[in-house]
């Protein structure tokens, strides 16, 4: 019994200092980052239907763009992540882009309605639209964060070793084709005609 206990102790010593504690937690900081931008997108999914039925309601010969933004976020909810896959989250990251552009265009039409513009509740969804869009900037900032300081750690000597036996290895690192242009938050100014979206 006291040997087996004496063992333990030695077991318990040597992963104190090889890491493993220190993978561990950042292994749950990126998964907790991670969580935070599916929030952030979530926030985002459920303002939609109500914008939509909002320009719906001013502006409802615009069912081309209306229906593209439910569309993509339709396509959105369909899409299973894994982060840990980098195809799924790439899917993800395409199917988020989409919806981006989606609403890009639908704002672009709101321009056209003078009422719509001018509208209480569309003015408060804008303000929602542009709050939840810089808080998806910012989540995936932590995230990118968080997963940039797992991989250095997981790859630095001599953890890589205790990463190595337990099979942790580098994470996918989430990004887009057009980082700059979503990096940016929506402007929302009624004072001008808003910019075309890119394509």
């Amino acid at each position: 019994m006291l040997k087996r206990l004496m063992l333990w102790i030695a077991v318990a010593a040597g992963l104190t200092g090889c890491g493993y504690n220190d993978i561990q937690v950042a292994d749950e900081t990126t998964t907790s980052a991670w969580s935070e931008v599916v929030n952030q997108y979530q926030r985002r999914a459920d303002l939609i239907p109500n914008l939509v039925n909002t320009v719906k309601g001013f502006a409802e010969q615009e069912k081309e763009v209306l229906l593209g933004v439910t569309e993509a976020r339709s396509r959105v909810g369909q899409v299973r992540v894994d982060p840990a896959d980098p195809d799924s989250l790439k899917k993800f990251e395409t199917a988020q882009r989409e919806v981006g552009s989606a609403l890009s265009r639908l704002l672009v039409v709101s321009e056209n309605y003078p009422q719509l513009k001018s509208d209480q509740n569309f003015r408060e969804l804008q303000a929602q639209l542009e709050g939840t869009e810089n808080r998806i900037t910012v989540a995936r900032k932590r995230y990118i964060d968080s997963v940039q300081a797992y991989n250095v750690m997981v790859r630095q000597f001599p953890v890589n070793l205790t990463a190595m036996v337990f099979g942790y290895k580098a994470k996918p690192q989430f990004s887009v084709d057009n980082e700059r242009e979503i990096s940016t938050a929506p402007k929302v100014d009624f004072g001008k005609p808003a910019p075309a979206p890119s394509k």
